[in-house]
């Protein structure tokens, strides 16, 4: 099985940034890094995250800033794109994104964040947490007032959404922009690139509950200071809906890349605490026995870990959804033919959750469970 081929579609647009004197001077001596260039949101189509509403989240995705200076420096950023809205860029013609600025570290020290429309301005808001607005800035903040330093880090969590009409069309396409991250104090600007592809509708798949597992609230009594501790499994009903009998399968990607606390590809991230500590992992499982299909006897899974080329011995077992491996279902036994032609599935996934030992975190302030994941599915 394979993704459709792709026609790249571009938005073109004009940044302008404005040198002060001051960024002449420090212009050799500073420099502003990204965790990655490019944001990806992969696939999506009718069969992601689908849902009633006119419009559709394709995402989140995080990465890292770093701006570095030799001598205390004024750090105000600006982010230039295209407005869509008052809190959102324009992602192509039907599209819009948001960039979202927090866990900021000033010269080894925490410090809050600012939004202003121009440098040298007192923040209209501040917050550990802030959405930048088009045409308007970011500065770090200590006691309500701007501050200036000669190291700057933080998180910049880029989340994307979809007109629903996006997802009708008749050909792959890729959806493609740009934004700019300017550090105008220092003459140094780094670019950020979207992307999002779409193919031609076929299925629909949807979660129980919106996708939403709630854990419910613990307090650190409840966990174990020296050993992982598993929470309660918690269900939720997978339904697959096709406009007619199709051979597809599903894998899953994790929004919280890389906040697992083990390396597996059965295993997603529950996020970071505020000291950047791993919190946990979970886990989606699929048990065939409490799945059903069209006018199916019974129900089989089978996976390929060689992207649909071979196929398991079909069976019963439960098995996990996974981020390289196809999961398919079948109504034959012991078969290696790979998946049956199914128009409605309906099957039960368990949600196994668990968090690291409670001292390799900080407890001093709340902690959220932050697990985000996207189940793709996979078809001719």
């Amino acid at each position: 099985m394979k993704q459709r081929p792709h026609l790249l579609l571009t938005l073109a647009m004009l940044m302008l940034s404005a040198l002060t004197p001051q960024a002449w001077a420090f212009a050799d001596e500073c420099q502003l890094t990204l965790s990655q260039p490019v944001v990806d949101y992969g696939l999506t189509n009718r069969a992601i995250r689908a849902d009633a509403s006119a419009e559709r989240t394709l995402g989140e995705r995080r990465l890292s800033l770093n701006l570095s200076c030799t001598q205390p420096t004024d750090m105000t950023l600006f982010y230039r794109a295209m407005a869509a809205t008052a809190e959102r860029f324009r992602f192509a013609e039907r599209g819009s994104y948001a960039v979202r600025m927090g866990d900021a570290v000033l010269d080894g020290q925490p410090v809050s964040l600012g939004l202003i429309s121009a440098v040298g301005q007192v923040p209209d808001e501040t917050a550990s947490s802030l959405l930048w607005r088009p045409r308007q800035a970011i500065v770090p903040v200590r006691g309500g007032v701007a501050v200036q330093g000669q190291n700057l880090s933080a998180q910049l969590e880029l989340s994307a959404w979809a007109q629903e009409k996006a997802l009708q069309v008749r050909d792959a396409v890729v959806w493609e922009t740009t934004g700019l991250l300017d550090a105008v104090a220092t003459g140094r600007s780094r670019e950020i690139t979207l992307r999002a592809s779409f193919a031609p509708a076929a299925c629909n798949v949807e979660l129980s509950n919106g996708g939403l597992v709630d854990f419910g609230r613990l307090s650190k009594n409840d966990l174990n200071p020296d050993k992982s501790t598993r929470l309660p499994p918690r269900d939720l009903t997978l339904r697959v809906g096709c406009d007619a009998p199709t051979q597809f399968a599903l894998v899953m990607h994790d929004n919280r890349s890389g906040s697992a606390t083990a390396d597996s590809e059965i295993y997603y991230g529950l996020g970071l605490d505020h000291r950047s500590n791993k919190i946990g992992l979970y886990s989606l499982n699929v048990n065939p026995a409490n799945a059903s299909a069209d006018s199916f006897a019974r129900v089989y899974r089978t996976d390929s870990t060689t992207l649909g080329v071979a196929w398991s011995t079909s069976s019963s077992n439960p098995i996990p959804i996974a981020q390289k491996s196809y999961l398919g279902f079948t109504d034959s036994a012991a078969s290696t033919a790979g998946p049956a032609s199914i128009q409605n599935l309906t099957t039960t996934v368990t949600v196994d959750a668990v968090i690291a030992p409670t001292v390799s975190l900080d407890l001093s302030t709340a902690v959220h469970l932050d697990g985000s994941g996207t189940i793709e599915i996979l078809y001719p």
